[in-house]
């Protein structure tokens, strides 16, 4: 059924006895309607009632955009020198003239435009947050958006394949990149799920470091950090490899860390936690004496966007269920020295689990 995500949306404003619902984190929309867009400073947003239909608001430059989508809603745009939460409150109060409940997404809307909609609506209450909500509608993928997934899965491993051929001796991260991203795009894949992130030898221990202008060096290790974006969904995968000769350490902490994701993806099936699958990956890394360099979460979900929820770490005790969809990407970073991550997304099955990207975690050489 179309939109059917909109209509469960619009049971549990029902339940919860919310009058109109003020959706405006961007990838929200898209999960909801199917218009993606970002648009930037300007104002976009769903609005939903429990029993009436919907409608969207937005720049008046995106208004035949939605449309060409096949919204079969009322959709209203405005121009920059109007009044857009003004124009908003008007189409509700259309339908529905007094509200007295209105739920927001907290997590993404700002202070400004909180006060600005409450202004419009002095008396009613904005106390319920829908943001958990829509984390749990994304929460478990259809079949649908598990082989757009799997797809994307098939480029990243592209993606990789490409990229280590492209490494070789005083080649910089950049040029490594852009390799990566040139063939993508040839090949019609025209958007990453992230900055495209290599890192060489030391620069590898910074996870959230960024692709420079290091060039690669001998007996040293690489790693790579990708996913590409398929009709709305992404993959995120993560292989480190090998130039020339490696010391007896930088081994060891390439054969820790994967054996780490190996158990941990063996273990990933419905029934366990969150928590507990984190602990199973740590404990390897614990035990190797390594603990105190895999400084974030085992993983994170995925789906429309490469951050999704839930978050596989300490203290999360939601239970895998099929149709959930998340990274194991467990690493080690010793500054000053070098950093390895390995990374498969995977979906959660009845018996188990099953990767979306391929390519193989042994340790390669190249260059």
């Amino acid at each position: 059924m179309a939109y059917k995500k909109l209509v469960e949306l619009q049971t549990t404003l029902q339940n919860h006895q919310i009058d109109v619902a003020y959706l405006s984190d961007p990838m929200t929309i898209k999960y909801l309607t199917g218009f993606g867009s970002d648009p930037y400073e300007r104002i976009l947003a769903l609005i939903v009632f429990p029993d009436q239909d919907p409608f969207l608001f937005g720049p008046a430059l995106e208004v035949e955009a939605i449309k060409g989508t096949g919204w079969p809603y009322s959709v209203y745009g405005y121009l920059d020198h109007e009044q857009p939460f003004a124009m908003i409150a008007e189409q509700i109060k259309k339908r529905l003239p007094d509200p007295h409940q209105i739920a927001t997404e907290q997590n993404y809307l700002t202070v400004s435009r909180q006060r600005a909609l409450q202004e419009q609506f002095p008396h009613a209450k904005f106390d319920h947050d829908l943001t958990q909500t829509i984390e749990h509608m994304r929460l478990i993928k259809s079949a649908d958006e598990i082989e757009k997934l799997k797809i994307a899965g098939q480029w990243a491993d592209f993606a990789f394949e490409t990229g280590f051929k492209a490494v070789q001796i005083g080649r910089t991260e950049q040029e490594i990149s852009a390799e990566i991203e040139y063939a993508l795009k040839k090949k019609g894949i025209m958007e990453m799920s992230f900055d495209t992130l290599i890192q060489v030898g030391p620069h590898a221990a910074e996870p959230h470091g960024e692709t420079s202008t290091n060039q690669v060096q001998n007996n040293e290790l690489v790693l790579f950090d990708l996913g590409t974006v398929y009709d709305g969904y992404v993959s995120d995968a993560s292989r480190t490899i090998a130039v020339g000769t490696l010391s007896d350490r930088q081994k060891e902490i390439y054969q820790v860390c994967l054996e780490a994701q190996l158990t941990a993806q063996a273990a990933a099936k419905p029934g366990i936690t969150a928590a507990e699958l984190d602990k199973i990956a740590r404990d390897v890394i614990d035990q190797a004496g390594y603990g105190e360099y895999f400084i974030h979460r085992l993983g994170h979900g995925m789906g429309m966007s490469d951050h999704e929820f839930p978050s596989i770490m300490e203290g999360n005790d939601l239970v895998l269920e099929p149709g959930m969809c998340f990274s194991i990407e467990p690493g080690i970073y010793i500054p000053g020295f070098a950093g390895v991550r390995i990374e498969d997304c995977i979906v959660i099955t009845p018996d188990g689990n099953e990767p979306f990207t391929h390519m193989t975690k042994e340790l390669q050489y190249f260059g």
